[in-house]
C-alpha cells in the first residue's frame, strides 16, 4: 500500500531565507520585493513619499510597514534602493555616512545607468553591493511581477558576488545579463532609444489617427506595431519598410507637409527618424543610391523660421532656419512623463529632500 503524498508546501511556510527592506516605493521596488517573496524571502519595510507610493506599497506589500529609509536598512538583510537615478548618489552617500549601513547587507540598486561604482560608500562601510536593472516597464500594478517571468536584468557585480547576483534574478523569474561597469552608459541609452522613444513614437502616431478620423487608433496599430517588432528583432535593418526606405521622396515631402499643418510638433522627430533610416536603408543596400539623394533633398529642407518665444535676432541676422517650430508653453517638464528607463518622475523632493534635511529621503522611482 503506498504511503500518503505529503502535503505540498506553501511558500508562507517556507522558512524565510532574507528580510527584504525596499527604499523608494515607486513602480519598481514593490514589484520586485513581491517576487522575491514568492521565491520565499520575507519584505518587512518599506520607504513610501507619496501617497500613489503608499497606495502601491499596500497593493502589493500589504502589512509590510511603511518606515523611514534609515529604519528599512535596520530591519532588512537585503535592500532593494529603487529610486531614480539622479538621486541613488545621494541617497547611498547619506546611508553610509548616517551608519544606517551595516556589514554583511546585500544593498541593491535597480538603475540602468550605474553599476557598483555608485554604491561605494556603503561598500566601504561593509554592504555587499549588486547592480541589478529589469528591462521592463512597470505600471505600478499585481501585472509587474508576472511580467518579470523571462524578463532580462542587467547584472553588475564584484566577481565573488556574481553567483549571489545571479540567484537573486533567476528567483525573480528574471534571466541574468552580464553588463561591464564601464557600460552601464551605453547599455541604458540604448534601452531608453528602444522602448522610451518607442512609446513617443506610437502616442504620436495614435494622435495624429485621430486627427485623421481613426476611431480606434490603437486597434489600428497593434497589429502593424507587433509585426513591425518581431521583424526588426528577427531580421533587424533588412525589415525596413515604407517611404523613406523606397526612396519615395514626393511621399516623404507630402507627410512633412501634413506634419507642419496639422501637427508641427512631430515635424523635427519625424526628420530625424527618417534622416536615420535613410541613412541605414542606404547602408544596408536597401535604399537605392539614385533614389537617396532626393529623398535626402527633402529631409534636409528646413522648416519656416520660427523664433523662440522672447529671443531676439542677432544684429543683421534675419534668423536662423529651424527644423521645428518653437515649444509653446507646454512643452515643459511633465511631472508625469516616462523618466529614462520607463518610469515617473519621482514626487518633487520636499523642504527635507535637499541639502541640510532631517537625512536620505528615498524618493520613489
Amino acid at each position: 500500500m503506498n504511503a500518503p503524498a505529503a502535503p505540498e508546501a506553501r511558500v508562507e511556510d517556507r522558512p524565510a531565507r532574507l528580510t527584504v527592506g525596499v527604499v523608494g516605493a515607486g513602480r519598481v521596488g514593490p514589484a520586485l520585493a513581491a517576487s522575491l517573496r514568492l521565491a520565499g524571502h520575507r519584505p518587512v519595510a518599506v520607504s513610501a513619499v507619496s501617497d500613489a507610493s503608499r497606495r502601491r506599497a499596500a497593493e502589493l506589500l500589504p502589512e509590510i510597514p511603511v518606515v523611514e529609509p534609515a529604519q528599512v536598512l535596520a530591519r532588512a538583510d537585503l535592500v532593494l534602493l529603487t529610486v531614480p537615478d539622479d538621486a541613488l548618489p545621494g541617497l547611498v552617500e547619506g546611508l553610509a555616512e548616517t551608519g544606517a549601513v551595516r556589514p554583511g547587507q546585500l544593498i541593491v540598486h535597480t538603475s540602468g545607468r550605474y553599476g557598483v561604482g555608485v554604491l561605494d560608500p556603503a561598500r566601504r562601510a561593509g554592504a555587499l553591493p549588486l547592480a541589478l536593472h529589469p528591462a521592463m516597464t512597470f505600471t505600478g500594478t499585481a501585472v509587474d511581477v508576472q511580467r518579470l517571468a523571462g524578463c532580462s536584468f542587467g547584472v553588475t557585480a564584484p566577481e565573488e558576488l556574481r553567483l549571489a547576483a545571479e540567484a537573486l534574478v533567476i528567483e525573480m523569474g528574471g534571466e541574468p545579463e552580464w553588463i561591464a561597469e564601464q557600460a552601464r552608459p551605453l547599455y541604458h541609452a540604448a534601452l531608453a532609444l528602444g522602448a522610451n522613444h518607442l512609446v513617443t513614437l506610437v502616442a504620436q502616431s495614435m494622435e495624429l489617427l485621430r486627427k485623421a478620423g481613426v476611431a480606434a487608433p490603437d486597434r489600428m496599430l497593434g497589429p502593424l506595431l507587433g509585426a513591425a517588432l518581431d521583424n526588426a528583432l528577427r531580421s533587424g535593418d533588412a525589415a525596413l519598410t515604407g517611404p523613406v526606405a523606397r526612396g519615395d521622396a514626393g511621399t516623404v515631402a507630402a507627410h512633412v507637409a501634413e506634419l507642419r499643418k496639422h501637427a508641427p510638433g512631430t515635424v523635427a522627430g519625424y526628420l530625424a527618424m527618417a534622416r536615420t533610416t535613410a541613412d541605414r536603408a542606404l547602408a544596408h543596400g536597401l535604399l537605392k543610391p539614385e533614389l537617396a539623394e532626393d529623398l535626402l533633398g527633402v529631409l534636409a529642407e528646413p522648416s519656416p523660421a520660427a523664433p523662440r518665444p522672447g529671443a531676439a535676432a542677432a544684429p543683421g541676422d534675419p534668423g536662423t532656419p529651424r527644423t521645428s517650430e518653437a515649444p509653446g508653453p507646454e512643452a515643459g517638464p511633465d511631472p508625469e512623463s516616462p523618466a529614462p528607463d520607463g518610469e515617473p518622475h519621482p514626487d518633487r523632493p520636499g523642504p527635507d529632500g535637499g541639502p541640510g534635511g532631517d537625512g536620505p529621503r528615498g524618493d520613489d522611482r
